[in-house]
């Protein structure tokens, strides 16, 4: 469990160099000052971006089963992230932020279409 990060994860950097690519960079990472910290904040725009782990966040995409051992704990644990998700963007929306949760499994199969999701995002809200 040691190995697995937290911050800097794939999915992430991929999702980064795709902000920067498309012109967009002066994103804040894991912004202590936002409900939830989210992987990628522009502050000055309300805007806050989730990039979750299809595993550890449950992915309503993909049909992934819990582990084999221990099913009690994965369960309660996976509940837990869950809620914690939910609660995180109820308490950011709430505070006026325009929030976009993209998947993993979404930038690997489809990256076309996040790149469009980022991008329609970000060219509907101006700096304040």
């Amino acid at each position: 469990m040691k190995s697995n990060k937290g911050k800097g994860t794939s999915p992430e950097l991929k999702v980064r160099r795709m902000l920067r690519d498309m012109g967009y960079p002066g994103y804040r990472l894991n912004w202590k000052k936002a409900p939830g910290k989210p992987d990628i904040t522009y502050p000055g725009r309300r805007i806050a971006i989730f990039v979750n782990g299809c595993f550890w966040h449950r992915c309503p995409n993909c049909a992934l089963s819990l582990p084999k051992s221990h099913t009690e704990f994965w369960k309660a644990k996976f509940d837990r992230n869950v809620e914690r998700d939910r609660r995180n963007l109820d308490d950011l929306e709430s505070e006026g932020w325009r929030v976009l949760v993209i998947w993993e499994c979404e930038i690997k199969k489809h990256p076309d279409t996040v790149e469009g999701e980022l991008r329609e995002l970000l060219e509907s809200s101006k700096p304040r």
